[in-house]
């Protein structure tokens, strides 16, 4: 009996002392995952129409990302919203305090405004829209002087001028690579292309000799920078080499039919629709209670004119 109670004491002992060194390590742990584990720095790659704070601004975004491990899990086990013109994040911890985030864009190479859509149709090198936004991305080359019915996400611009979509695509693509991309590409009635760098527009024509071309416009650009006028490069072949200014020649853009708002004002934008809708049926509330009343006046008038 004796010897029973001293093993039942011993066990107690040995599961009492289980559980402390379990406190203990559930302790030592919390005070590593709350101590150690600090971002004290955030390492982004990979990223070019955001920049580095947008990203981090994006990520760390709520009250509990000042932890790495947590930042770290979040992005591993949930499903986040998305960024928009981000295909994916991979985060990962390069140390307890470090945080590293690399990014991977959609190939973006342009946009076009569709009025159907009330929307920009963001396209890549292929002529594929990778994003459909209300949003305007600065440093990305605007398409005008086209239009489309309507655009589909990861389908094809639906133009019917085949050749007109592969020379913007050409076009755009070298431009991109020799850094050169224009705020606006327009497209004119006689399909020439003209690239819109502000007080400098540069015709280079059509899809002819148009790597020769963007090459020699690298060349030229810095002497006609602080100018005004147009750069004619459209005629230029082996056998024309003829490339002039105009000085104070400027094509004037058509505007979209509706300003689409810039980058972060989209939801200010909704609120004040819905704002503007809740005011105007206020409105017509309030009208049509005045109408009503109206009526009833000239009911009462008519019944005392009988009277």
């Amino acid at each position: 009996m004796i010897r029973e109670k001293r093993r039942r004491r011993r066990k107690r002992k040995r599961i009492l002392r289980i559980i402390l060194t379990i406190l203990v390590i559930a302790a030592l742990a919390a005070l590593i995952v709350f101590k150690v584990f600090t971002v004290e720095k955030v390492e982004i790659t990979g990223n070019e129409l955001y920049t580095n704070q947008q990203i981090e601004d994006w990520v760390l975004n709520d009250e509990h990302s000042w932890n790495s491990l947590y930042v770290y899990f979040k992005y591993k086990l949930k499903e986040t919203k998305e960024l928009p013109f981000v295909d994916s994040m991979d985060i990962s911890l390069k140390s307890p305090h470090t945080v590293k985030i690399n990014v991977y864009e959609k190939g973006v190479l342009g946009y076009l405004y569709v009025p159907s859509l009330g929307k920009n149709a963001y396209f890549d090198k292929d002529g594929f829209v990778v994003e459909l936004s209300s949003d305007i991305i600065e440093g990305t080359t605007k398409i005008s002087g086209i239009s489309v019915e309507t655009a589909q996400l990861y389908k094809k611009l639906p133009l019917e001028n085949e050749s007109i979509l592969k020379t913007l695509l050409n076009v755009s693509q070298l431009l991109k690579k020799y850094e050169l991309e224009p705020e606006i590409i327009y497209v004119t009635p006689e399909d020439q292309v003209l690239l819109s760098y502000g007080n400098i527009q540069v015709n280079v024509g059509g899809n002819v000799n148009l790597n020769e071309k963007i090459v020699r416009l690298q060349k030229i650009m810095p002497e006609v920078a602080k100018m005004k006028g147009t750069l004619h490069l459209e005629d230029w072949s082996e056998t024309n080499t003829d490339i002039y200014f105009e000085k104070n020649e400027l094509t004037e853009i058509p505007k979209d039919v509706q300003q689409v708002p810039k980058s972060g004002s989209t939801e200010e934008n909704s609120k004040k629709e819905e704002n503007s809708n809740a005011e105007d049926s206020a409105q017509k509330d309030s009208g049509q209670k005045a109408s009503d009343s109206k009526k009833d006046d000239q009911s009462s008038d008519k019944k005392d004119t009988a009277n």
